[in-house]
């Protein structure tokens, strides 16, 4: 049965489902146990997961159409020029998020050539990857917490040290180095990270 031209339903409909259950599993790996577990960073955690639903279905509709490569460059070039106007982006995090693009493109456009038992390889080599560094990241390298400060005269470059004094009496662990985020005058504020290893907290 078609609606002007266009059927309501085919086989790829199960498949689509079971392609989106298989990359909802091991991203809700990679993304809630892996990531926000050590970050606990919910403003990502929301991102990564928009953007790997959006990319799995936009990937898995594209499949199904025959693209010239001029669209098809097209399309690229449309996506390139597209970012997120907002702070730089933490290289872990984009990390993360190239991850979650990466996994949700190979779970859509994966045809007849690639079996299920590949497809369900490559997504746990890529968790083991993951969990492995993610250990490792734990255990040598340092952790970040971003606080809101209040002695707004402390962010100056000659009160450096009083700041990084200040800071770790009150949060109780050896700052290792510090980046002053947003500064606001009108509240006498500044948002303020600071990173420390992992074992002093």
């Amino acid at each position: 049965m078609e609606i002007f031209g266009v059927p309501i339903f085919d086989n790829d409909f199960f498949k689509m489902l079971f392609r989106f259950a298989l990359n909802l599993f091991f991203l809700t790996i990679i993304i809630r146990f892996l990531y926000y577990k050590n970050s606990r960073n919910k403003e990502y955690f929301f991102t990564y997961y928009m953007i790997s639903v959006i990319v799995f279905f936009l990937c898995f509709t594209l499949k199904k159409f025959e693209l010239d490569i001029g669209m098809a460059l097209g399309l690229f070039a449309i996506f390139g020029i597209i970012r997120y106007r907002t702070n730089p982006v933490e290289i872990k995090e984009m990390t993360y998020l190239f991850v979650v693009i990466g996994v949700s493109v190979i779970n859509s456009l994966a045809n007849k050539k690639m079996s299920y038992a590949e497809l369900l390889t490559a997504n746990s080599i890529v968790v083991a990857i993951l969990y492995y560094t993610e250990w490792f990241w734990t255990l040598k390298h340092q952790v970040s917490k971003t606080v809101v400060y209040e002695i707004i005269e402390n962010i100056k470059p000659s009160n450096r040290n009083l700041l990084i004094e200040d800071l770790e009496e009150r949060v109780g662990v050896k700052i290792e180095k510090l980046k002053i985020g947003d500064v606001d005058f009108l509240k006498d504020t500044a948002v303020i990270t600071i990173f420390y290893q992992n074992g002093n907290s």
